[in-house]
């Protein structure tokens, strides 16, 4: 679910002191582009927004919510947005970030 050699990686980057401010404004953006996902029901956006969930998802290491970011921005691109089970998109992200929160400490 978490790709702990991406986000080691991501905080020998960016460095330990910024590594913190680069996961809030993560969890921050993500959390907004979620509102809007949630608030277009009728999908008219919903290729631009999981595109973007989808790249914000694999610089953090969260690898199974890009991957259904991934299937769903395609289906969309394929007309088939009402096929997306967003649901499970969301699901995977609060799995995903409660999991990255709680070992964090650890992987590091």
């Amino acid at each position: 679910m978490i790709n702990w050699p991406r986000v080691r990686q991501l905080r020998d980057e960016v460095g330990p002191d910024e590594f913190d401010e680069v996961v809030r404004i993560f969890l921050d953006e993500v959390g907004e582009v979620i509102d809007r996902l949630q608030a277009d029901t009728e999908r008219r956006e919903l290729e631009q927004n999981l595109h973007f969930l989808k790249g914000s998802a694999l610089s953090l290491g969260f690898e199974t919510f890009s991957k259904l970011c991934q299937d769903g921005e395609r289906r969309a691109a394929a007309g088939q947005g009402a096929e997306v089970d967003l649901d499970a998109v969301l699901a995977a992200f609060d799995e995903s970030r409660k999991m990255f929160l709680a070992e964090l400490a650890q992987n590091l």
